[in-house]
């Protein structure tokens, strides 16, 4: 099962990973972060397909997405 770990101290509140994310299992949290910032969390773990488009589109490197087994990659062709 995939995980993801959303670093709250490094987040901007962008809001760009609960747009992209196709599980819509990423939310904004009611609390602040050091920075002034309402953070990215995680609603529902379970559901994630850990297809890392959270991790590709966050402009401050703070989501990690953790997963056994294949590893699936996007290609442009």
């Amino acid at each position: 099962m995939p995980g993801i770990i959303i670093d709250r101290d490094r987040c901007k509140g962008c809001e760009t990973c609960v747009e992209a994310c196709p599980q819509q299992i990423i939310a904004m949290s009611k609390e602040i972060n050091a920075k002034g910032y309402f953070y990215a969390r995680v609603d529902d773990p379970f559901r994630c397909l850990g297809c890392r488009i959270c991790a590709i589109v966050c402009p401050d490197v703070a989501i990690e997405v953790l997963s056994e087994g294949v590893q699936y990659s996007l290609f442009e062709y």
